[in-house]
Order: C-alpha cells, then structure tokens, then sequence
C-alpha cells in the first residue's frame, strides 16, 4: 500500500499466528480467558521442535480435464502404484483415469467454458484440486496414509469427490489427493489461506491420533524466513534444470559482478518481522513464568534464542555464489 502514507505490516508475516501469539501472550493469571490445555500442548510441540506437517496446493494444471488426467496418470505411476477413491482402492493401468471419468468433469469444464464466454474473463475456474500432505523422513509411510484417509473422510466425503496416491520414492513421505472443486450438491470448494491452516491442524490431529508427533505452526513463529518455493521449482532445482532458480542466480550474480546487490529493504522488513515475532514469544513466556509454569517459559526463551537468522533469497544465493566461486579458485572449475 504504498504511495498513500500508510505503514504496511512487516512481510513475511502469518498475520493468524501473530493475533494466536497476542492472544496468548495477554492470558495472565487472573484472566478468564487463560490457556486451554490444547493451546498449551500446541505452544509445548513447537518449542520441543515436533515434526511439523506440510499441506501444499499444487497450482498448475488444475482448469482442464486433460491436465487432471495427466495428473492422475502422473501420481498413479500409470498404474503402478494403487490409487484410493471415496469408493475404494482401485488399481491397474487405467484404473485412475477410469475413476475420474465417473466425476464428469468434461461437464464442468463445458459449463465454465459457458460462462468464461459470456464474463470474457480470462481465467478459468479449477476442475480438481491438486494437494499434497507430506512429513519429514522418517516418518512411517503408512501411518502418514492413514491421516490422510482419515482426513479425506471427514473433510469430503460425500460431498467432494477425492482420490489419492502414497509415494514412497523420496526421503519424506507424502500423499497425493486430487479432489472435485464442484460438489456433489453444486458447491464449489475455494481454499484459502484459513482453509490451508486448518487442513494442517486437522491434518497433524489425525497423524498425532495415529501414534506420529506432528505439530502445524507456521513458518513464521517459527522464525523461518527462507523462502518456500513451489513444488516444481524444488524438483527442478533437485534435477539441475529449474528456470526459476537459474534466472534468480543469473540476476544476483550479475548484481555481485556489478557490487551492486540491494536487498536493504528486504532485510529491514524482515529484521522488523523478526523483532515482533521475539516480542510476542517474550509475552508468551512471561505468561508461563507468571502462571506458576517457568519450565515451559524457559523452552520458549531457548526456542527463540535458536532460530534461524532472517535471510532474504537473496541474501541466501549471493553467500553460495561467492563460495562456489572460492572453492572454484581454489580447486579449479568441477567438472
């Protein structure tokens, strides 16, 4: 909001968990409104570090049936790996594609052709939602299914059609779930970003009832500040062939060549972000010492006195350009 005067929030900032912190930073002794046990728990899983759950939306070719096809071909291996649907587990080469035939979402996707014409609006509506539950490695595969199973019962059953696929092939553990935007009743499904942060709680509920630690925190009261790329430009960064990655690295090594790299700004607003962030774990702490529970105050403090130092993506790829370029100097280019 700029050109208008008005002093914008720091960024990155969870604006929910910082009202969460607020909140619970106010509840002294005396109060009405002290902590529930559940928001003591959630407080403990964090500052002990609890394996936190990631629920992601995959965003890209979701608007046609032709991409969720290939999606559905893509996370069912072509068959090689057994899909579950609201009605059971289906298996064999087709048998994905079969499952999403019965969803009609060539009817959905006529109907939104339909009225895109009559809007002349540019953007097509999504047919499915792409999702994506994963825990870190070591977490038992089949433990991590079945929270999603159970999810996906409460979630959607018997309103938004859903299927979904475990893989196993990379060091975390993670479920893919394809899910009907349009509803059985008509009802569209819209994610935001409250949306997301209650998947994740109910998400990490299901994995705690089936014996896994999970917790669901934001990134930000956890002091994290690199930035969270989307799933693509991960995998491709893993292949060597991610285009995003390359032009950013392409930019900052021009602005080092040139001494010319400027993330002030950036670093300013993240170093403010990071000063309300230990203020507000400071009052939580203080609300435990008060209440007559100092060893739970004193895992707060060590947890803030942790965290990562702010850094801006920036920041982050000029320190490994300067040293790849040191280790290339000193030991020749690698070949």
């Amino acid at each position: 909001m700029s050109g208008h005067g008005r002093k914008a929030m720091p960024n990155p900032v969870n604006r929910e968990f910082v009202f969460d912190l607020a909140s619970y930073a106010r509840r002294g002794p005396g109060h009405r409104d002290r902590l529930t046990p559940a928001e003591v728990q959630h407080i403990r899983r964090t500052v002990d570090r609890v394996p936190e759950v990631m629920v992601k939306v995959l965003s890209r070719g979701a608007t046609t049936v032709s991409a969720a096809r290939r999606h559905v071909d893509y996370i069912d291996r072509k068959g090689e790996v057994p899909l579950e649907t609201d009605e059971g587990v289906v298996r064999g080469r087709d048998a994905g594609l079969n499952a999403i035939e019965d969803w009609d979402l060539n009817v959905d996707q006529y109907r939104s052709t339909a009225r895109l014409q009559a809007r002349t609006t540019a953007t097509p509506p999504r047919l499915v939602h792409k999702l994506m539950f994963s825990m870190p490695p070591g977490t038992p595969p089949q433990k991590v299914l079945v929270a999603v199973q159970r999810f996906c019962r409460e979630e959607f059953a018997l309103q938004h059609r859903y299927l979904m696929a475990l893989h196993t092939d990379e060091p975390h553990p993670h479920v893919h779930v394809v899910v009907k935007a349009m509803s059985e009743r008509g009802e569209r499904l819209n994610i935001r970003n409250d949306t997301l942060r209650r998947w994740r709680a109910a998400f990490a509920q299901q994995l705690r009832d089936a014996g896994v630690p999970a917790n669901a925190t934001s990134r930000f009261a956890r002091g994290i500040t690199k930035p969270q790329k989307l799933d693509g430009i991960y995998r491709a960064a893993a292949r060597g062939n991610s285009t995003h990655l390359r032009v950013r690295t392409e930019a900052v090594a021009r602005d080092l060549d040139r001494s010319d790299l400027r993330d002030e700004e950036a670093k300013r607003n993240l170093m403010a972000s990071r000063t309300l962030l230990q203020r507000l774990w400071d009052d939580v702490a203080t609300t435990f010492k008060q209440d007559g529970r100092p060893d739970i105050s004193t895992r707060i403090t060590a947890f803030v006195r942790q965290m990562p130092p702010p850094d801006t993506e920036q920041a982050i790829i000029a320190r490994e350009l300067i040293r790849s370029r040191a280790l290339e100097a000193r030991d020749g280019p690698a070949r």
